[in-house]
């Protein structure tokens, strides 16, 4: 009993209090090198538009796809998962009493592999070993260094996936019973896919080691490409669940109303997670020697995330709605106009939904077989990338940084730093707008994507491309202004703001909510029917692939 009081009074101190010193320092430092990599990311992503457009040409020490693939990987693999972890490590502090001091060491350990692992695969592209693009799989190879750094960042996540684990189990079994606090059912459900869908990752990059290092003369790329993508698809959403969180639990808060439903949203993450990692084959709609029912498998897989995303419009519209009205909005539309435009930690998750609009409408195109063979190899896939995960999910994040930070710093948002990230909301918007639109636009005009800047010989089609570019330049410089300004906002929340406590916004239920089923904390039989589901995707494909391989390839390295 008294063990219990005091566990109740330190849970309401840390709430009340923000994250314990210890708690506030990993998530701190996650998030601080995540923005660190966004910087650095986004400079590249600067030059590589800059060049793709025709008007920087790189040094003779540097090129095009040295630069491609460490945008990529920065911050594909390492912004996001750093901020991802940091994120939901707050989170488990907050809702869970505290981090367990062994979950808060796996967390430390695998921040250490991810540096250690980071360096590892830099070091190879800076020296041009390594120009493999964020996709890294075979027939192109990379110094046997590039590819260990994978493995350390990978185990990493696994550590981090385990210490979270624990984290949530040890509460389970102290309030048996009772639901895991949404934002911690959130950080589960994420956790299980970084694991999971790291799985095939991991088995790709330790066949590519020794094919690396010449141990083995040829690799089965069709194989190698198939678990990469078993990964990498599931990646997209693991981010967009993420986001999602803030949208269900956060800005619901943040706008002065209630959460939609709490049953409709473990519902959510729990399709999203039985769904997620079959769906990887419609990223090889165009390979040969894949038998088309298994892709069409895939692509009904992919378009079934398309309905737990239309349960989240329409709950996050009707929160919107319903919280406007009470505050005196009136008619068919006017009532957006009560919704707090100027508050940056609104804004910018909501252009972030805004923009999912388009962004899963080009999904849905590029999932479709036909859509697919026009726009596959085209800069097309390239703005649908840049919506989904350059918006949607990178605005979100920031969005969430302009509470989080202050909150894990004990300082506060300023009106002048909220300014700012409206500032910075629009630079991004617009530069989104102009880089993403001239990508699909040219896209569709036959410009290829992963390839550097180049007329073919003045041909007429290839410079018809160009005044496109130009505005995916453009497009381009206006969201390196745009990074710049992120970056000195989260500097500014973390280290000079003025002194104080900043809430941890987390949205109630409605008061006549329905209760949540019991079942929705099964993680077990989720976890088993996923597995089910991933084996249906995946055993007869990978069993044919393996037992009636194609002719092995060969290292290549063009560069």
């Amino acid at each position: 009993m008294g063990t219990t009081l005091k566990q109740s009074w330190k849970e309401k101190a840390d709430q009340a209090l923000g994250a314990s010193p210890e708690d506030a320092t990993l998530s701190k430092t996650y998030l601080f090198v995540s923005f660190i990599t966004l910087l650095i990311g986004g400079v590249l992503g600067l030059i590589q538009g800059l060049n793709r457009a025709g008007i920087l040409e790189l040094p003779s020490w540097l090129n095009y796809y040295q630069v491609l693939t460490a945008h990529g990987i920065l911050l594909i693999l390492v912004f996001t998962a750093l901020f991802t972890i940091g994120y939901f490590y707050a989170v488990l502090s907050h809702n869970l009493g505290g981090l367990l001091p062994k979950a808060r060491k796996m967390a430390w350990i695998g921040f250490g592999l991810k540096v250690i692992g980071l360096i590892f695969v830099i070091v190879p592209i800076i020296m041009n070993e390594a120009s493999v693009m964020f996709t890294f799989y075979p027939p192109l190879a990379a110094h046997p260094v590039f590819y260990f750094g994978l493995v350390l960042l990978v185990v990493g996540v696994w550590m981090c996936a385990f210490g979270a684990f624990i984290q949530v189990a040890n509460w389970r079994k102290k309030n048996k019973g009772q639901h895991v606090p949404i934002l911690s059912y959130f950080a589960t459900g994420v956790f299980v896919l970084l694991f999971f869908s790291s799985i095939p990752v991991a088995i790709e990059v330790f066949m590519i080691i020794p094919w690396a290092i010449g141990w083995v003369e040829t690799i089965n790329v069709m194989l190698s490409r198939t678990l990469f993508w078993a990964f990498g698809h599931t990646l997209v959403n693991i981010w967009y669940l993420t986001a999602v969180s803030a949208w269900y639990v956060v800005v619901p808060k943040i706008i002065g109303g209630r959460r939609f439903s709490d049953t409709l949203t473990r519902v959510v993450i729990i399709l999203l997670v039985i769904l997620n990692i079959p769906g990887g084959f419609h990223h090889q709609i165009i390979d040969p020697g894949i038998a088309e029912s298994v892709k069409f498998l895939h692509v009904f897989m992919s378009l079934a995330i398309g309905f737990p995303s239309l349960m989240t419009a329409y709950a996050m519209f009707a929160v919107f709605e319903k919280t406007a009205r009470k505050k005196g909005g009136k008619g068919l539309f006017r009532w957006f106009n009560k919704l707090p435009w100027g508050d940056v930690r609104f804004l910018a998750p909501m252009v972030a939904m805004i923009a999912f609009i388009p962004g899963g409408a080009g999904g849905i195109a590029q999932s479709t077989n036909q859509l697919n063979q026009v726009a596959h190899n085209t800069l097309w896939v390239v703005g649908h990338f840049h919506l989904t995960l350059g918006t949607t999910a990178a605005l979100t994040f920031f969005g969430i940084s302009y509470w989080l930070v202050p909150y894990l710093s004990k300082r506060v948002l300023t009106p002048a730093i909220n300014r700012l990230g409206v500032i910075q909301t629009i630079f991004w918007s617009a530069g989104m707008i102009f880089m993403a639109g001239a990508m699909h636009w040219v896209g569709l005009l036959g410009s290829p994507r992963r390839t550097s800047y180049t007329t073919y010989f003045d041909n007429a089609t290839a410079l018809s491309w160009d005044p496109y570019l130009i505005f995916l330049a453009v497009g381009g410089t206006l969201l390196m202004i745009g990074v710049l300004i992120q970056v000195y906002a989260v500097i500014h929340l973390m280290f000079f703001a003025p002194k104080g406590e900043t809430e941890f916004p987390i949205a109630e239920e409605e008061d006549n909510a329905s209760k949540t089923p019991y079942w929705t904390e099964r993680w077990g039989m989720i976890i088993v029917i996923m597995l089910l589901v991933i084996a249906m995707g995946y055993v007869i494909p990978l069993v044919e692939m393996i037992v009636n391989a194609p002719p092995g390839s060969p290292p290549f390295r063009p560069w």
